[in-house]
């Protein structure tokens, strides 16, 4: 896996791993929009450059067996992350990509990855990601959750 820096378009190999408690103290809201202390009821997990302990994006994830989904509760690239003046691509796809890789462990072929986007996002995660709408949740499964584990070498 690995993200891109905008800049220079060198890339750069990360790891995504289970946010530990001694995290929290460096995720302000300030440097990562959402007070992410109030996920702790689900898996939370971190993006970082393999050799970097910063932290450049988080998702946090709920399972649900009887459903074959894992659902993602809140996704967020650091402030630094966002908009035009970004440092590095490919946080939040390879985030996503993360998911789906751990949706088809759980569930195998039935796997699904949903989230409640922001009205604003929705379109976006539909034409970046191949998300596909389900109404108020989109969702990837199938042919678009293999395709984008394909286009984020997960």
């Amino acid at each position: 896996m690995d993200v891109v820096i905008v800049k220079s378009g060198e890339i750069k190999e990360i790891v995504v791993e289970r946010l530990q408690d001694s995290d929290y103290k460096e995720i302000t809201k300030s440097k990562y929009h959402f007070n992410w202390k109030k996920q702790k009821e689900n898996d939370v997990y971190k993006l970082r450059l393999i050799e970097s302990e910063e932290i450049l994006g988080l998702m946090s994830m709920k399972v649900y067996t009887a459903e074959k989904r894992i659902e993602i509760v809140l996704l967020a690239c650091s402030i630094a992350n966002t908009r035009k003046n970004k440092i590095f691509d490919r946080i939040a796809g390879n985030l996503i990509a993360f998911a789906c890789r751990e949706a088809i462990k759980l569930f195998g072929a039935d796997a699904c990855v949903s989230l409640i986007p922001k009205t604003k996002l929705k379109n976006h995660y539909m034409s970046k990601y191949g998300m596909l709408d389900a109404g108020r949740q989109i969702y990837l499964a199938s042919n678009s959750l293999i395709n984008l584990l394909i286009k984020y070498k997960v």
